[in-house]
């Protein structure tokens, strides 16, 4: 029987597209305890920045099966939310962040700042697809975010 590095690295030996750049997920062994969580298991941080007039973030690709997290910075120069629930129905949410307040939603469709300030979100990808990360109402391209799991 074949022993893949991560869960998810069958899709790639059976033949599904994987292709680079993916948000680097370092290879594991054994997942041990922690299973999916392990830190081995983990790639780079996501950044999105909410400013008035400032692009969300570069667009990105993850792997299905790495733990990741969404860092959301915002400057509180408008009161501005990002909204994706294609996106977050996409994924396994392990916890929210905020001022050292931990949540564990079961889902979330949007976040809104009222203020400055940072949210980090950790979670599983999960189901491949390219989905957006937008601030609500706008239609600019630099008003959104694409995220493509793999």
């Amino acid at each position: 029987m074949t022993k893949f590095k991560t869960p998810f690295m069958a899709a790639a030996v059976l033949g599904a597209a994987v292709s680079a750049p993916l948000a680097a997920a370092p290879l594991c062994e054994d997942l041990g305890f922690a299973g999916l969580l392990a830190s081995c298991n983990r790639g780079d941080d996501i950044a999105l920045t909410l400013a008035a007039g400032v692009p969300l973030g570069e667009d990105v690709t993850l792997e299905s099966g790495a733990y990741y997290t969404l860092v959301i910075t915002a400057d509180g120069s408008a009161e501005l939310a990002v909204t994706g629930a294609e996106f977050f129905r996409s994924i396994w949410m392990n916890e929210i962040v905020i001022d050292d307040i931990e949540i564990r939603p079961m889902a979330i469709d949007s976040i809104e700042f009222d203020e400055a300030g940072t949210a980090e979100l950790s979670f599983v990808a999960i189901k491949p697809g390219t989905h957006s990360l937008r601030i609500p109402g706008s239609t600019g391209e630099t008003q959104q975010m694409k995220i493509t799991i793999k």
